[in-house]
Parts: C-alpha cells; sequence; structure tokens
C-alpha cells in the first residue's frame, strides 16, 4: 500500500510538472499574432530555452487545426530572429527538424518545411531532400532548398533533378532556375512592370502566359496578378487552377479572399468553386480565412448570382436554334420538342468543344441556350479568324455585332459591339475597340428592359441603347427568350461564358384557389410592412425575407395576432441551420414555451445527429415529434403548411403530412421535453420567425383565418 502511494505521489507530481509546461508554452505564445516588438523578443527567447517536452506540446499545437494559428506566427517570427544569429542558428534548425519528425499533418510539414528554407542552414538539406520524392511536398522543399542558397543545396537539387518522375522533377527544375537567377538590382533602367490598357486586357494577356507557362514559378507568378484584378472573370480563371496540382493551394487562397472582398462574386458556380477551394486552403492565416470562407458560403443566396454557361467540356445547357421566337411561340409542345429534336440531330457536329473551347466550325445554324433570359449581365471570350463575322442574339432577336474589321465593303470598319440589326436606334458601336484577328476579346454585355450596354475588351462601345425587335418591328423585344451565339459561315470560338440573372423579383399573387378561400397575403416579396421587431436582423433580399443574424438578434412578429389559421409559406435552409416559427405567442419571451414552435431545423445536418424526435423540423417543439425525410436538398425552396384549429394541428411539407395531433393531448400527462408550456393554453397570439443565430430565407408568406 505504501509503495503504490509513492507511485501515486509521482503520477500526481509528473502531471502537474506537465500541466505546468503546457500553461507555459500558451502563456508565450498569448502574444502572437497581434504581438508588439518588445513582447515577440520575450516570446521568441523564451521558446530557445524550452526543454523537450514543451516543444512537443508546441508541434501538437501546430498539428491541431483549432490551435495551429498561435504556433504558425510564433515559428515564423523564431526562425526570422535567429536566422541572422551565427551561434544560435544550428540549435534553432535543430528544433524545427526535430518538428518536422513530429508533426503528421501536412499544414504542420509545410509550415516547418518553408522556414528551414528561411533559416537558410545547410542541416536542413540532407532532411529536406527525402521530401523532394514526395508528390505532395516536393514543391515545397525545392523552394526550400533554394531558398538555402548554399552549394550544397543547389548539389542536392541538382542530383534530385536527374532522378526525378514528374511532377516533381518540373518542380525541383523551377527552383533550380530560380536559385540560379541574381537578384534584380535596382537602376534607373530597372525593367518595369507591363502596363496594361485595362483590367481586362490585363486578364486576357494572362490567360495567354498561363497557356505558354511551363513551370510552377511561371505560374504562381501568373496567379499573384490575377490576384490584383476584381471580378468575376478573374476569379474564375484562378478557379481554373484548382485542379493543378503544382498551383492548387495557391489558387485556392486567391479565390477564397476574392469571393470575400467582393460580394458580387456568388452564385451556383462561385459557391462550387469555394467548396473546392475550402479544403486546399494552406498558410499561415488558414485557420482564419477558412472560417471566414465557411460564414460566407452559409450567407451567400443559392439561387442568384452568376452561372457558369460553358463548362469547357460538352455542350450541356446549349440546344440547336428552331425557328425564332415568334415562329416558336405559335408551335403546340409537342410540334416545338419534334422540331428540336430534328435540329439537335441535325446540326450536331456544327458545334463542338475542342481544347476547352466552344468551337463553330463554320457551317450550319446558331447555338442556343437551353434556359431563356431577360434582365442580365453576362461576359464572353470570343476570338474569329480573317474575315470572321458572328455575333450573340440577346433575348433570341439579332444581335451584338462580331466581325473582322478590316471588312470595309461591309461597314466593320466601325468595329464590334454594336447593336447590327438597330434601324431607328443607334447601330454602330462608339469605338473601335476589337483586338487584333485571331486574338482574344472579351465582351461585357448588360440588358436590362429593352436597353443595352457593351463593354468590349474594357471599353465601353454600346451605350444604353434600346434593341430593336427584329421579327417584329411594331412590338418591344421580348421579355424573356434564350441568348445565341450566332453562325454565320466563318470559325468562331467562344470559353468563359458567365451569366448573372438581374430580374427584379416579381411580387407573389394568390392563386385562385387561395383567393377564393379566403386567404391574404403576408408578404409577397416586395415589402416587409406587415411584420415587427427585429427589422435589422431579417432583411427583404431579393424577393425573400432573410434573416441575418450577424446584424442582429431577435425575432420576427406578424403585426396581428392569429388564433385559428392555415399558414403557408415557403422557406430555404442553409448547411445546419436552425429557425423556427412560432405560433400564438406574445413578442416577449421563449416563443417555445410562451407560445409554440413549429420547428424550422436542417435535421440531416451531421452536428444534429443526436436530436430528440420532438426537435426534428416541423416538430411542435417539445411536445410532438414530426416524420422526417420529407426536407429538400440545402438550396432548395420548401413548401410547408402549418394548420391550426383549436387543439388540432397539422403540419404539411412538400406536400406531406409530418405533424397531425392533439396538443393538449400530447401534453396531458407532461411534455416529451418534461418542461413547462404554459403557451400551448393560448388561443391566440402573433406568428413570429425565431432566430437561432443562422442564416434562413422565407418567402410567399399567406394566411387564412378560420
Amino acid at each position: 500500500m505504501k509503495k503504490f502511494s509513492i507511485y501515486l505521489l509521482l503520477f500526481v507530481c509528473c502531471s502537474n510538472a506537465i500541466i505546468a509546461q503546457t500553461n507555459e508554452v500558451a502563456a508565450t505564445l498569448r502574444v502572437f499574432p497581434y504581438q508588439q516588438p518588445t513582447a515577440v523578443t520575450e516570446a521568441v527567447q523564451q521558446m530557445h530555452q524550452w526543454d523537450k517536452n514543451q516543444w512537443k506540446q508546441f508541434y501538437t499545437m501546430l498539428d491541431d487545426d483549432s490551435l495551429k494559428l498561435q504556433p504558425t506566427y510564433a515559428l515564423a517570427a523564431y526562425t526570422d530572429f535567429f536566422a541572422n544569429n551565427v551561434k544560435e542558428k544550428k540549435s534553432t534548425a535543430t528544433h524545427l527538424l526535430n518538428g518536422l519528425s513530429q508533426v503528421n499533418t501536412y499544414y504542420a510539414q509545410q509550415i516547418i518545411i518553408k522556414y528551414l528554407g528561411q533559416l537558410g542552414d545547410d542541416m536542413a538539406v540532407k532532411p529536406l531532400v527525402k521530401y523532394l520524392s514526395n508528390e505532395q511536398h516536393a514543391a515545397n522543399a525545392s523552394l526550400a532548398l533554394a531558398s538555402i542558397k548554399s552549394p550544397a543545396a543547389k548539389a542536392a537539387l541538382s542530383k534530385a533533378a536527374v532522378s526525378s518522375k514528374e511532377p516533381m522533377k518540373q518542380q525541383i527544375l523551377s527552383a533550380l532556375e530560380n536559385m540560379e537567377k541574381p537578384l534584380p538590382q535596382t537602376s534607373t533602367s530597372e525593367v518595369k512592370p507591363i502596363a496594361y490598357s485595362n483590367p481586362v486586357q490585363h486578364l486576357l494577356a494572362l490567360q495567354n502566359r498561363m497557356d505558354a507557362a511551363k513551370n510552377p514559378v511561371q505560374k504562381r507568378n501568373i496567379l499573384w496578378e490575377a490576384s490584383k484584378l476584381k471580378g468575376i472573370a478573374p476569379f474564375m480563371f484562378v478557379s481554373k487552377s484548382l485542379i493543378d496540382p503544382e498551383v492548387k493551394y495557391e489558387a485556392a487562397n486567391i479565390v477564397a479572399r476574392q469571393a470575400l472582398a467582393d460580394n458580387s462574386i456568388s452564385g451556383k458556380s462561385v459557391r462550387a468553386v469555394l467548396e473546392t477551394a475550402g479544403p486546399l486552403i494552406r498558410g499561415v492565416d488558414s485557420s482564419i480565412l477558412v472560417k471566414k470562407l465557411s460564414a460566407h458560403l452559409t450567407a451567400m443566396p443559392f439561387d442568384n448570382g452568376y452561372l457558369n454557361l460553358f463548362n469547357g467540356k460538352d455542350l450541356s445547357g446549349w440546344k440547336a436554334l428552331v425557328g425564332n421566337p415568334i415562329s416558336r411561340s405559335k408551335m403546340t409542345a409537342e410540334e416545338l420538342a419534334a422540331a428540336q429534336k430534328l435540329a439537335n440531330e441535325k446540326t450536331k457536329n456544327d458545334w463542338i468543344v475542342k481544347d476547352g473551347l466552344l468551337i463553330f466550325t463554320g457551317h450550319g445554324d446558331n447555338l442556343a441556350t437551353d434556359e431563356m433570359y431577360g434582365d442580365m449581365e453576362m461576359f464572353v471570350d470570343w476570338k474569329i479568324t480573317e474575315k470572321g463575322d458572328a455575333g450573340i442574339y440577346l433575348r433570341g432577336t439579332p444581335q451584338v455585332q462580331i466581325w473582322d474589321t478590316s471588312r470595309r465593303e461591309v461597314g466593320a470598319q466601325v468595329g464590334s459591339g454594336g447593336l447590327y440589326n438597330n434601324q431607328t436606334n443607334p447601330s454602330k458601336p462608339l469605338v473601335v475597340a476589337d483586338n487584333a484577328i485571331g486574338e482574344w476579346n472579351t465582351f461585357h454585355i448588360i440588358m436590362k428592359g429593352e436597353k443595352v450596354t457593351v463593354y468590349l475588351n474594357g471599353i465601353l462601345v454600346t451605350d444604353n441603347v434600346t434593341l430593336e425587335n427584329y421579327w417584329d418591328r411594331k412590338q418591344p423585344i421580348f421579355p424573356k427568350e434564350q441568348i445565341e451565339l450566332q453562325a454565320h459561315g466563318t470559325y468562331v470560338a467562344y470559353r468563359n461564358i458567365y451569366l448573372k440573372k438581374m430580374d427584379k423579383p416579381i411580387a407573389y399573387q394568390l392563386s385562385q384557389e387561395e383567393q377564393q378561400a379566403g386567404y391574404t397575403l403576408l408578404f409577397d416579396g416586395t415589402n416587409m410592412d406587415q411584420w415587427v421587431g427585429n427589422k435589422a436582423g431579417y432583411l427583404l433580399e431579393e424577393g425573400a425575407i432573410v434573416v441575418h443574424p450577424e446584424l442582429s438578434a431577435g425575432n420576427l412578429y406578424t403585426k396581428n395576432e392569429y388564433a385559428d389559421f392555415t399558414y403557408r409559406f415557403e422557406f430555404q435552409l442553409t448547411p445546419g441551420s436552425n429557425n423556427g416559427i412560432g405560433i400564438r405567442t406574445p413578442k416577449e419571451g421563449d416563443a417555445a414555451y410562451v407560445g409554440m414552435e413549429i420547428q424550422v431545423l436542417d435535421n440531416e445536418a451531421d452536428k444534429y445527429k443526436n436530436l430528440q424526435p420532438y426537435q426534428y423540423h416541423g416538430s411542435v417543439y417539445g411536445v410532438i415529434p414530426a416524420k422526417r425525410g420529407f426536407l429538400k436538398p440545402i438550396g432548395e425552396w420548401n413548401k410547408e403548411e402549418i394548420d391550426i384549429k383549436g387543439n388540432k394541428i397539422k403540419v404539411t411539407l412538400n406536400g406531406e403530412v409530418i405533424v397531425e395531433g392533439d396538443i393538449a393531448e400530447a401534453s396531458k400527462n407532461g411534455t416529451m421535453d418534461h418542461k413547462e408550456h404554459p403557451g400551448l393554453k393560448n388561443t391566440s397570439g402573433h406568428i413570429g420567425f425565431l432566430g437561432h443565430g443562422d442564416v434562413v430565407r422565407f418567402r410567399n408568406i399567406r394566411i387564412k383565418k378560420w
């Protein structure tokens, strides 16, 4: 028993020592990342005195995604502080090399590899060489060795370049090339960066340079330049490098920052890019960046923003041309389907996809979008050959002109971008802005109502001009129609076709059945006049009420009170989101108890895997459970109806009854959550949206009193 007590005492002492060391490590790192010069000097000197266990705890933190921020900044400061200290450089290298053998995550490994290079000590050469054969770390290890710049590091890279396989071989050669370049000299004759006339021309040049890039260093430089440009086009350009193993991590960081800096960069295509980029984000502040990106994705609308009309692989979303808008409108659905099938078969080889380009081969008819568009903003790159002639049909109508400006016999000397078929309104562009034949051009087209604005290569060429109805000049342009790429007998290639709908939200209206039944609109998408409460956190956006928990907390309530009613609405969840519909509730207190709450919840999210049945979406919270499995996928709109008469309640989700019960019966022997629910006895009250800190969207809200 005495021996056991001694062991126990030793265990307690050791445990206390470990805890004390852990606390000391945490205290040292507390000054990062917002450190002052005096504080950082003291901190790195303390780090240099740490024992093996303290360094082990430090590297455990660096390996932990939730704790890595402070040790990352600390390691950067530590390396920088001792890089120029000849006496301490080797001991610093020893600490880093020990850490490299301890950490397990890619993030921690690549950070240490990077700082070994910056430290510049030959002790790191041999350990770094081992990573040159690792496809995941070869690029980082190559750059680290190049940063050391010693004869030993250069010899190691040269030797590895001979025996390595692709893609590691190319990465090593790029590092050698970079290592052998002399540092730039500052003088009055130094080479200045290329000056581009505008950001659009700059981006076109970057795309040409990327096509010709031969190594990761060149690609990284191109991506860095693109990161300085704004808008959807540079964002989508960088996104294409997410599949390039040589620069995918750099591309991921750039697209994340571009999207966070510009809320106009949104939409389904943008969401897909950012969801791909998230797991690839690396770097000192990656934990902060990932957290911001996650919040940004949650708040980003699912059904607005930019669409990618051409995927670079096939003709998905496109079809052959059938007639014109007027002739198509006179066809029955069966006639149109038959004509479309015949046209698709007849012209299937006229438009092809090759090397990521959408190409018209020179024979056949127009290519049209499957979907119709009204007001919109569009970006598209195009390229023609000598004597080329093409165009972009808007709302099925010709056309924003494309042609070879040397064709003076047809008036092409005025340039591309004009509304060629206009007779009453201007048809010629304001200036000639075409690039040379065989080079890429970019249209930025904006159409609102019947007015069209066109920028060609970043220069305004058509300024808010009415597009006339070529098919019947007596009537205005169609409110919605397909976009067409014109086939005019000459080669034309397209790429990077991005479109954003700009249609104004249409006010929701009651159906004839609802009008006859006595429903009224509580929210038609145009105003929030019938609501009170937290209007700072519930905003009207593009025809929906959107919860913005970051702006303000609290609930939104109807102005009026309701007793027995049928309440219909549509809602769109975001991942893991939680809200609720309060019924027969006062405006003060927790509506789930002082009234009733019908749960609104993404109950399929992993964080809700341990829910109680009375917490599923549609449940009368804490009282009557709902059937699960009838929510639509995240991003789609759900339809729900809540019907309450006296104590009888029924909830219908997407056409399926998920709750049907009697609240008095369900609670007579106590509620399922074993809590008091005095609101179950209310006979009337407000209807409310009950925020729980998540983004949720609601629209098309109607009610019928009984």
